[in-house]
């Protein structure tokens, strides 16, 4: 599978989108990066934890640095979801 976003695409993000709830299976959300905090990934949650913490995984699994590297981000780490994109 191709990558989702390409160089130059930006996206429109909902910072407010996880207030009350939990990420669900299928949303490209924004995280820090677990093992490295200033940065901040573009993932697509594959599954949810029971306490909220997700398992992120990229749309080009072949590629992607995700999850299955870092293992799961923890619930605070996710920063927001991805609603739109444009370029």
């Amino acid at each position: 599978m191709l990558p989702l976003l390409k160089p130059g695409e930006e996206i429109l993000i909902d910072l407010q989108a996880y207030r009350n709830t939990f990420p669900r299976v299928g949303d490209l959300v924004i995280a820090r990066h677990p093992q490295k905090p200033e940065l901040k990934i573009v993932k697509r949650v594959a599954w949810v934890v029971e306490n909220g913490d997700c398992f992120l995984q990229g749309d080009n699994p072949k590629e992607s640095t995700d999850s299955r590297t870092f293992g799961v981000v923890r619930r605070d780490y996710i920063l927001g979801k991805a609603t739109s994109r444009f370029g």
